[in-house]
C-alpha cells in the first residue's frame, strides 16, 4: 500500500489566496488518497500549525473538506507550537526530531524510513 505524508507549512495569518490555496490543495490531496484507500498522514508544521484553529470554524471555506480528512491529521510540530505560540488542543504533539534548543519537531527521516512519500504545501 502506498503511504503519503502531507506537510502543511503555509500561514493562515498571511491572509493570502496563496496560503488558502496551499491548505486547500493539501487537504484535497489527502481526500484523494483517503478515497483511494491509501495511508495518508497530515502534519502541520512551521506557521502551518495555526491552520487547525481556523479550519475548525464552521464558516471557514475549507471547513467541510477539513472535516472529511481530519481523522488523518497525525499532529502538529511541538517545536513550531512553542516558537509560534499557538496552543491547539486535541492534536498530537510531534517531536521525534530532537533539534537542540527546541522541544522537538516531526521526523521526516522516520516518515521516509517508514515508506512515506512526503508532500509539502
Amino acid at each position: 500500500m502506498k503511504k503519503t505524508a502531507i506537510i502543511i507549512l503555509s500561514d493562515p495569518k498571511s491572509g493570502s489566496e496563496e496560503s488558502l490555496g496551499r491548505v486547500f490543495n493539501a487537504l484535497a490531496s489527502a481526500y484523494e488518497f483517503k478515497h483511494a484507500g491509501e495511508d495518508v498522514k497530515i502534519i502541520f508544521q512551521g506557521t502551518g500549525i495555526r491552520w487547525p484553529e481556523q479550519l475548525e470554524k464552521a464558516d471557514h471555506p475549507v471547513h467541510g473538506l477539513y472535516n472529511e480528512v481530519k481523522a488523518y491529521v497525525h499532529g502538529l510540530s511541538k517545536g513550531c507550537v512553542a516558537v509560534f505560540g499557538t496552543e491547539v488542543s486535541g492534536y498530537e504533539s510531534l517531536n521525534e526530531n530532537e533539534v537542540p534548543g527546541t522541544p522537538g519537531l516531526p521526523s521526516f527521516l522516520n516518515l521516509r524510513n517508514d515508506g512515506y512519500d512526503i508532500l509539502i504545501f
